[in-house]
């Protein structure tokens, strides 16, 4: 499955289908299970788990075992995860136990798909992982309501899940031989909080890169900077790519300045009025975007390559006829990529926090009202609060940014002694995003309101002309002073749902 497709199921509510050749799999991976395991001591199956697995558990009691995983570790905490992050998840289960590697029953998947099409979200709390066996915790509440425990979230409300289990004519999951063990232990959740998290930060890349160009347009920049001339020579994919994006997105406009025709005669000035290099959080965005890119970019196939993995243990493997038992359930790669996204879209946060502030100074600008005023000076005081916001916000992520893959503690009787903290740092890397958004609305603002300050809405880009369009909607000119909060909010909401070209 690629990034694509589960955005497609998560965003434009396509259908989770299971289809012959992975029925055939899961099905032989079961069967071979049931008979392999008749005879032998296999981990989780006829054993406890973690530190536990020392003790056998004896015939009678290997239903129970299977059962008791999913109640025992339903011990999170904190607020449950939102629906897009939940949905994830159940599809990052529902693909490794696709590869039919994992011996558990078809119903598994069944009931996971039902779950999925018909917007069924199970209560997971956010804390409770430590990334290394798996998300034991979160995806035994998961686990919970697959066999007909705990709570969801259907049609808009938290619902006992039998009831709903009902109301769609679905059957409560019966585990058979390790349905519990393999629900719960594997990456599933840091990788669904990990696949929405990228999916809003290229996103806000995207974002970053029209507002990069915007802001360049308001203050009417040479446009040398975004030469391919200039920007191969630096050799990054990144950057080359960021400054052919903005160089697309700017082809109408007529705002940026040639320099061979503004710069390249002679001239007399001693003094020149107009910048003949704009600040950096201008000039340089190709170079400060361009690592972001490639962050991504990376990002996007560690988080590919998780989503279709076989990442939970034991390992069943019909080709060689046996079962491997290993930590393939360990969520490093995650973990490692989730800080260093976060790390990234802090950077991208500081970039418009600084072009804010740019349109916002007008000692620093040299073109615009202070704080892009266009009421009375001294009585009415246009975004000046809203950089509050913007500046305590940025510093929040830079706080936020401190990495969490370091931060390894062991427990489970110190059986789990290296752990990955992934889902932690894909939390926080959310919570990274979410800020950036309210930064970026409000940036938005800003520029439209710097637009207006100078009247050049026709002559900037189309792309410009469009999002201005798009934010005047949503927020009026800014003139007497009124409360914005709400206004940032609905730009925060039409940020998240724009349509991007990547």
């Amino acid at each position: 499955m690629r990034i694509k497709e589960i955005e497609e199921i998560l965003f434009e509510n396509k259908k989770l289908v299971i289809d012959g050749e992975v029925q055939r799999r899961v099905e032989e991976s079961y069967h071979f299970l049931k008979e392999f395991s008749k005879d032998k001591v296999i981990y989780g199956i006829n054993t406890g788990f973690g530190p536990m697995a020392q003790y056998r558990v004896s015939d009678e009691d290997l239903l129970s075992l299977q059962y008791n995983i999913i109640r025992s570790h339903s011990t999170g905490a904190g607020e449950p995860f939102g629906d897009k992050y939940v949905k994830a998840a159940m599809i990052s289960r529902f693909q490794t136990f696709a590869r039919g590697k994992s011996g558990v029953h078809l119903s598994v998947l069944k009931l996971l798909a039902a779950f999925i099409n018909h917007d069924v979200y199970p209560f997971i709390p956010q804390h409770g992982s430590v990334g290394a066996s798996g998300d034991l915790v979160q995806l035994a509440h998961l686990a919970l309501t697959l066999i007909g425990e705990g709570k969801v979230n259907y049609q808009g409300k938290w619902q006992p899940t039998m009831e709903v289990l009902r109301q769609l004519d679905l059957q409560p999951l019966q585990p058979f031989i390790r349905e519990g063990l393999a629900l719960t232990n594997g990456t599933a959740m840091m990788t669904g909080v990990g696949i929405v998290n990228l999916h809003y930060a290229k996103k806000l890349l995207y974002l970053a890169t029209i507002a990069s160009v915007m802001i360049n347009e308001i203050v009417a920049s040479y446009d040398d900077f975004l030469a391919s001339e200039l920007n191969d020579l630096k050799g990054h994919e990144g950057q080359m790519r960021i400054a052919q994006w903005m160089s697309n997105l700017s082809s109408d406009s007529r705002r940026l300045l040639k320099r061979e025709v503004e710069m390249y005669h002679p001239h007399q000035e001693a003094i020149f009025k107009h910048k003949v290099q704009p600040f950096y959080s201008l000039r340089c965005t190709p170079q400060i975007l361009g690592p972001i890119w490639e962050t991504l970019h990376f990002s996007e196939r560690i988080l590919e390559e998780e989503l279709n993995a076989v990442d939970d243990n034991p390992i069943v493997d019909i080709e060689t006829k046996t079962v491997y038992h290993g930590g393939n359930f360990h969520g490093d790669y995650v973990s490692f990529e989730m800080d260093k996204m976060k790390i990234a879209i802090t950077k991208l946060t500081m970039l418009m926090e600084r072009q804010f502030n740019y349109l916002c100074h007008d000692k620093i600008n040299e073109l615009l009202p202070p704080f892009l005023n266009l009421g009375k000076l001294g009585l009415d005081y246009g975004v000046q609060a809203m950089q509050f916001t913007a500046t305590s916000t940025t510093a929040e992520n830079q706080t936020l940014s401190n990495p969490m893959y370091v931060h390894s503690i062991p427990n489970n009787n110190d059986n789990q002694d290296v752990v990955s903290m992934g889902t932690n740092s894909a939390i926080l890397a959310k919570r990274v995003i979410d800020n950036a958004y309210q930064v970026m609305a409000i940036h938005y603002i800003g520029l439209a309101q710097a637009i207006d300050c100078l009247d050049i809405k026709d002559k900037m880009s189309s792309v410009g002309q469009k999002i201005y369009s798009s934010i005047r909607e949503i927020v009026p000119v800014i003139e007497k002073d009124t409360p914005h909060y709400e206004e940032i909010e609905a730009v925060i909401n039409f940020l998240k749902d724009y349509k991007t070209d990547f």
